[in-house]
Parts: structure tokens; sequence; C-alpha cells
């Protein structure tokens, strides 16, 4: 059973024109793949912008989260480094998609190439309320690693 579909309003950009729009590879996907507008060589630890091509209209209400492909990763070390990054609603510029490559090889990325997935996802708008103290939980002030972590697999 599918969630309910919610329009996007997109624009192809000139340097878009003939590119597959975001589209889910699979029934079951959370995530539309997103292509490349431009040819870019990647050379180990550089990081670029890459263009798409699309500007886009989102919902108020929602955000669009730039996430990166697992293969890439995994078969390259290329990744998105502010994952997810997040478009907001009242963005109308370029969707562009900063990658890195954390491989030892430079990675070339051509017209046309997934590049990352986009997700569709709600938006909870927070406020704050000041107060003088919180409530005591068992964790307390406990930070970084205070819960066994990485230490209980090592011990």
């Amino acid at each position: 059973m599918h969630s309910p579909e919610v329009p996007v309003l997109l624009k192809r950009l000139p340097h878009g024109e003939g590119l597959p729009l975001p589209a889910y590879a699979t029934d079951g996907a959370a995530g539309m793949d997103v292509v490349s507008a431009e040819d870019v060589d990647l050379a180990p630890g550089a990081r670029h912008a890459v263009a798409t091509g699309l500007s886009m209209a989102i919902p108020a209400g929602y955000e669009i989260q730039v996430r990166p492909r697992s293969g890439l990763a995994l078969k390259h070390g290329v990744t998105v480094p502010n994952t997810p990054g997040t478009i907001d609603s009242d963005y109308r510029g370029e969707l562009k998609v900063i990658m890195i490559n954390l491989g030892p090889e430079v990675f070339s990325i051509r017209r046309g190439d997934r590049v990352a997935q986009l997700v569709l996802a709600p938006v909870t708008r927070g406020t704050w309320l000041e107060v003088e103290e919180l409530d005591e939980t068992t964790r307390g002030e406990g930070g970084f690693g205070s819960t066994g972590g990485l230490a209980a697999l090592k011990g």
C-alpha cells in the first residue's frame, strides 16, 4: 500500500533538458534517484556541488532530504557530506548535490549519472519554552559514549 502522493512543482532548467526527472527505482523505494546535469571529475578529497538542472517549489510543511546513494559510498567512497542535506520549501534555486570523494581515485560523474536520492518528508516546527529546571532521567547528563557504545564492544 502506497502513502498518499504529494505533488511537488518542478522546473527543468535549460541544462537539464533531456534528463529524466527524479524517480523511484522500485515500488518500495523511499527515495527518488536524481541525476547529474554536468560532467565532473572528483579528485580524492574534493567536493563539488553537482548541478541537477532542476528547481522546485516544495509544498509548505515539507522538505526534501538529499541523501547519498549507498552503492557509490560502498564501491567508490563517494557520498554526500551534509547528510541528509535539506532543501527548504521556500528555496527556488537549482537543486545541487554536494558530493565528496573519500576514495583513493578520481571519480568521474557524467551527465545523466544517478548521484543522490531525494526524500520528500514532512517538517515539524518546534518552539522553545525556557524553564529553570528540566525533569530527571536515568541517563541524566551523560554525554557522548555514556551509554556504552563501542566501549562495551571492546571491553
